[in-house]
């Protein structure tokens, strides 16, 4: 059970762990077609080098990443080395956080090339978890035209070793009920703490894989590790409770939606503004934040983007409001073409629910029938309350 920010208890704990395959390599392959297919090992310059990123075509002769320069020549003598490029490589990190930020406001980055998602209770959005890391793994394919390896679990260290087991362009997901046999067979060296030294002691007593070190009682544990055989033995068992820390508050809360045909009909545009702004409006409300600036982003057919927006005289999370402020951005921003993204942001963030609403005065009675709302289906499911418009409306593509 998790308690979010607005007191709405939700059932499961879901956490997606994103990780970019062979990063820096990726990165100068795509944007230089003579690398492609080609064993290419960024760092690794000069005698004393050490190695940040290696390709898939270098790694098969062995190539690692922290490997002396030295030695991954020794390996690889064609591979083809070169120098890290930290400014590029960070502006490729910004885009991609970017459309993790569309998915959810818990957002915790490790490094440049991985972050952990917490998506609990976002299922009634999307059809499931494992839905949402796929939209995140195809939006960065689509619109950074790189791959990222994926886990969906119950939590961090769960997702953290799915996303590795299946790599490149990888989604491994582990169930709650499948957390046992999912472990028990893996090399202990998967856990986190477990180094050189610490994977000798286990195996001189017979512990190769986590399984094993699961059945092992504790008291024997400490008697071989000390005070590190507590936290094993918890990660052992698939338990872990750390929360997704998100680097900073955030700054806003948005999604958007790509569609597989553009859209020409008022009604069908409205039908999905509505989407996102229930999307969007209850975000905020698990947060505990509300937004004054309503921004939409459209994309047309011939690819043209435009953005508009306004503030509004109050703070506001209520879907109506966003809604109905999105419709007239994008009614006024109309041409003869058609939509082929939408997207709506609120920016401009407090905390706490303000008035919440610009045009009328039952503001605090809204909002509570909002929060009833988000409890139930984060407790039944997204279908036990919806809004006529989007029961007749086909999801988006």
């Amino acid at each position: 059970m998790q308690q979010t920010a607005r007191g709405v208890t939700l059932t499961q704990r879901w956490i997606i762990h994103v990780d970019m395959d062979a990063f820096f390599a990726s990165v100068e392959q795509r944007d230089n077609p003579e690398l492609r297919g080609k064993p290419v090992i960024v760092g690794g310059c000069g005698s004393r080098g050490v190695v940040a990123t290696a390709s898939y075509e270098a790694r098969r002769f062995g190539v690692r990443s922290a490997m002396s320069a030295t030695e991954a020549k020794r390996r690889c003598p064609h591979g083809i080395f070169l120098p890290c490029d930290h400014r590029r490589y960070a502006q490729v990190s910004r885009q991609i956080r970017q459309i993790m930020d569309d998915f959810s406001p818990l957002v915790e980055p490790l490094s440049l090339d991985e972050a952990f998602l917490d998506v609990t209770g976002m299922e009634w959005l999307y059809p499931d978890p494992v839905d949402i890391a796929r939209r995140i793994k195809d939006r960065i394919s689509s619109e950074v035209h790189l791959t990222a390896s994926a886990g969906v679990a119950p939590n961090k260290f769960l997702a953290k070793v799915a996303s590795d087991l299946k790599k490149p362009d990888g989604l491994v997901v582990v169930h709650p009920t499948e957390i046992e046999d999912f472990l028990a067979p893996l090399a202990v060296s998967r856990l986190w703490g477990v180094g050189a030294v610490t994977a000798k002691i286990l195996t001189d007593h017979g512990i190769k894989t986590i399984g094993q070190l699961a059945a092992v009682e504790l008291s024997r544990l400490e008697t071989w590790l000390g005070n590190a055989a507590a936290e094993l033995k918890q990660l052992a068992t698939g338990k872990d409770n750390r929360p997704v820390v998100a680097e900073h508050a955030p700054k806003s809360v948005g999604n958007e939606e790509t569609y597989e045909h553009d859209i020409y009909d008022p009604d069908e545009v409205r039908t999905q503004l509505l989407r996102l702004a229930v999307n969007v409006a209850w975000r905020l409300r698990l947060l505990g934040l509300t937004g004054r600036t309503v921004t939409v982003k459209i994309r047309w057919g011939s690819f043209k983007t435009v953005t508009r927006s306004q503030t509004l005289a109050e703070p506001t999370c209520l879907d109506e409001v966003i809604y109905t402020t999105a419709w007239e951005l994008t009614r006024k921003a109309a041409t003869q073409e058609g939509i082929r993204l939408l997207g709506i942001t609120l920016s401009n963030l407090t905390t706490g629910s303000g008035q919440c609403s610009l045009f009328d005065g039952d503001a605090e009675k809204k909002l509570a029938v909002a929060t009833a709302v988000d409890k139930l289906r984060a407790k039944f499911g997204s279908e036990v309350v919806s809004r006529g418009r989007l029961l007749q409306a086909k999801p988006p593509s």
